[in-house]
């Protein structure tokens, strides 16, 4: 599963990092499981990583407001359209799969793999991340 160390890596913009959200992936999965598993641990490790960043973006353990709770939901949306996007990039997984795997109806995977690869592109979100 090399490509979840390159997701991790495109992800997180940081070898140190990169391993820590996929040693934290392997720790939540069985042996054995199939690659969508593997991929959804990935999802909920990078999911809890980017949302438990409370120093990137400011936002306490527990949401207290709206507006907390709203920025965390658009923190999480982000970090899954990125994901949508390298899903289907790096191990070129296919749309019904990605779907599957973030949990989200498949109209909605091809219009943030659309809009995601446009702001791909244009360094928009991605940039975010890299060191």
């Amino acid at each position: 599963m090399d490509d979840i160390y390159s997701l991790a890596y495109w992800l997180t913009g940081s070898e140190f990092e990169a391993t820590e959200l996929v040693n934290n992936t392997y720790l939540n999965v069985a042996n054995g499981s199939s690659d969508i598993e593997v991929f959804k641990a990935f999802r909920i490790c990078y999911s809890e990583s980017t949302a438990g960043g409370d120093d990137e973006f400011g936002l306490p353990e527990t949401p207290c407001f709206l507006e907390q709770t709203l920025e965390r939901s658009l923190v999480k949306q982000v970090a899954d359209v990125r994901l949508t996007v390298l899903l289907s990039a790096i191990p070129r997984l296919k749309h019904q799969v990605i779907s599957r795997i973030i949990g989200k109806p498949l109209d909605t995977i091809r219009v943030w793999l659309s809009e995601g690869r446009k702001s791909l592109a244009q360094g928009i979100f991605f940039n975010s991340t890299m060191n």
